[in-house]
């Protein structure tokens, strides 16, 4: 289904995905209601049906011509080929016919659309490797600069690509010539075809294969489609419609045809909806936040101010997301990931046959702590890029920088922390930002993340970095400290770097891009003269009035909180009717417990002893611990004689 939505001025069409439970379905030629398991069966046979017809679209195409013929937008007769990717896969010629079961023409759209994007998306890979291999390096664990310079002349593109993807298709392409002594062709020889998942793209279909459409009180909506009655359909009879509701969230998107998965054991739609958003602009901003990425603080961020003038001013402080606790569970299934790797890789070198069966175990393993560290880091991206936005929405700002940290490599830390870096979730969260940003228009900018951390944010002067404030002596990473005397800041090294970030995207703003290829807003290069007024303005210090002794010092007691009762209580109790005593003790008791008349304190506790101390009070329900007892009333304690010591004058 595809709808226009009505667009006000200063708005756009935001199109996003929601995850959906499809819970039951109805046969429509039967009436019967099937149950999770049967549905999960039905769309698991359909399912079957389109990975095996892209699967063998895939092994026949999965070469350098074809994927070079679909990525030049044209046909053979010169005609411009459609943005679908079934109908230019149609054009092309590349079907597929299923043999031995009968299917209809919708079902070969669904498999044509999925085997055209991946082949689409293939494309960029095969560029990069061919680069790389063009300008293969002398030494490839070292390239020279002018090496860089050739590599990066030969993928298109590839000015602004990361060193660090370079770098990875470099140690690959090293990897395949150790096992087989020569360099791969393409990528294609490089890698397999990639494996096919058992999804149903419902929006390459109509509506003869399937349709939605909400309800009246928008709280639902009701998806329609044929699926196949038995796992190899011989006739279309063997088709029938199963209509399935899905329960929707409050809210007026137009919606789409879902993209149907099997995950769980579970039946999943991922559907997809278009809304009306505001603009967000690539400059004019005057409130901006800057976020910088940090390990075990994994976000800090805060907001500034450009002024009239061109002056940059923070707002506040700043603020940090620390996952400390999530990242310390991350850490621990990698490691138990790594252990059940090496003892994979251990039995398949021994060849056993009578070790199938352990690693297959090791196998299912694998898999699940797999999924439970995909679904840890999930939940951190969601979190994280949550609580970035929120920052941005209460800071008034209209933009948010980030470090673009993809070329990003440490030297130095240990192989460790190499691979921590490595695996953080930075991506998830930058991606999860943009989406939530959009919603409320605010803009999300990646900046260059050249010094951010390293020159201080006032003066633009190299930081000193030690390991403490009180050990100012003493070679770190975590604290800065701003050698210029005229300035002499000091602060957190990622509440500086956030600093520098927020100046920088300020500063830099008219020269914001949008990637073609990504669609991402990017800032490209640093320029100098820019970089000269991406620096933050001190705000001078309030100054506290005069506070000077005049008076006496006003008396003060050792007392933390006053007595309940200013008044002297009653001498003991008058019965049941008469007045509250002061105290714990019950008002409904004319006799005082055990417990009341000892004189413990609340805050009193065993002392050491051969014996066990039983204390009789808390066994009669006098005491709420078992060495913490109520204190006694006042009136039952012994009033003192005060004239026990008075002795003459004389």
């Amino acid at each position: 289904m595809s709808r226009k939505l009505p667009l006000a001025d200063g708005e756009t069409a935001r199109t996003a995905c929601a995850r959906a439970l499809i819970r039951t379905g109805v046969d429509e030629k039967t009436g019967e209601v099937l149950t999770s398991a049967a549905l999960v069966e039905r769309v698991g046979w359909c399912a079957d049906l389109v990975a095996d017809m892209t699967s063998a679209l895939l092994a026949g195409h999965w070469n350098t011509a074809d994927v070079n013929v679909l990525a030049s937008g044209e046909d053979a007769g010169g005609r411009k080929l459609p943005s679908n990717a079934w109908m230019a896969l149609r054009r092309l010629g590349w079907t597929v016919a299923p043999e031995g079961v009968k299917v209809n023409d919708r079902i070969v759209r669904i498999a044509q659309e999925t085997a055209g994007r991946a082949l689409r998306s293939a494309k960029w890979r095969a560029d990069v490797t061919a680069g790389v291999l063009a300008a293969w390096p002398a030494d490839p664990a070292k390239r020279t600069a002018e090496e860089w310079d050739q590599v990066r002349a030969a993928i298109p593109g590839g000015e602004y690509l990361p060193s660090s993807i370079i770098r990875s298709r470099t140690r690959q392409i090293t990897a395949f010539e150790r096992k087989h002594g020569r360099l791969p062709a393409d990528v294609f020889e490089l890698e397999p075809a990639p494996h096919v998942s058992r999804i149903l793209l419902l929006a390459a279909c109509d509506g003869q294969q399937a349709a939605i459409e909400r309800a009246d009180d928008g709280q639902w909506a009701l998806l329609r489609l044929q699926l196949p009655t038995r796992p190899d359909p011989q006739e279309y009879r063997d088709w029938t419609w199963v209509s399935c509701p899905i329960t929707l969230p409050p809210t007026n998107a137009v919606i789409h045809l879902p993209t149907v998965r099997i995950t769980g054991g579970k039946v999943r739609a991922d559907l997809a909806h278009t809304s009306a958003v505001p603009k967000a602009g690539l400059s004019g901003h005057t409130v901006a936040l800057g976020a910088d990425w940090g390990l075990n603080t994994l976000l800090s961020a805060g907001a500034a101010r450009l002024h009239d003038n061109g002056t940059i001013v923070a707002l506040g402080s700043g603020a940090q997301f620390r996952a400390c606790g999530v990242l310390a569970k991350q850490y621990r299934l990698r490691r138990i990931s790594e252990r059940l790797h090496a003892k994979t890789d251990q039995y398949t070198r021994l060849a056993d046959p009578a070790l199938d069966g352990k690693n297959a175990v090791l196998a299912e393993e694998i898999r699940r702590v797999s999924q439970r560290r995909s679904n840890l880091n999930d939940a951190l991206a969601r979190a994280a890029a949550r609580w970035a936005v929120d920052q941005a929405v209460a800071a008034g700002a209209t933009v948010s920088y980030l470090e673009d940290l993809r070329s990003m490599e440490t030297g130095g830390m240990g192989r460790t922390q190499n691979t921590r870096m490595s695996q953080t979730v930075r991506g998830q969260i930058a991606e999860r930002m943009r989406h939530l940003a959009a919603e409320v228009g605010i803009a999300v900018v990646t900046v260059p993340p050249r010094n951010t951390s390293k020159h201080c944010p006032h003066c633009l002067t190299p930081l000193r970095h030690r390991k403490a404030p009180d050990r100012p002596a003493v070679s770190g990473w975590k604290w800065a400290i701003c050698p210029n005397p005229e300035c002499g800041w000091q602060g957190d090294r990622d509440q500086g770097a956030w600093r520098r970030i927020a100046a920088r995207g300020l500063a830099h703003q008219t020269k914001t891009i949008v990637d073609r290829s990504t669609g991402q807003t990017v800032i490209r290069a640093v320029v100098d003269t820019m970089e000269d007024n991406a620096v933050i303005t001190a705000t001078e210090k309030t100054r506290r009035s005069d506070r000077s002794k005049t008076g006496p010092t006003r008396p003060r007691t050792n007392r933390l909180t006053p007595r309940r009762r200013e008044v002297p209580s009653p001498a003991r109790p008058t019965g049941p009717a008469g007045r509250r005593p002061e105290g714990h003790a019950p008002t409904g008791r004319t006799r005082l417990p055990r417990a009341a008349h000892r004189h413990q304190g609340v805050t009193t506790i065993s002392t050491p002893s051969t014996r066990r101390h039983r204390p009789r009070g808390a066994a009669l329900g006098a005491g709420f611990h078992l060495h913490a007892h109520a204190s006694p009333p006042r009136w039952a304690e012994p009033v003192p004689d005060l004239t026990a010591r008075m002795e003459s004058l004389s």
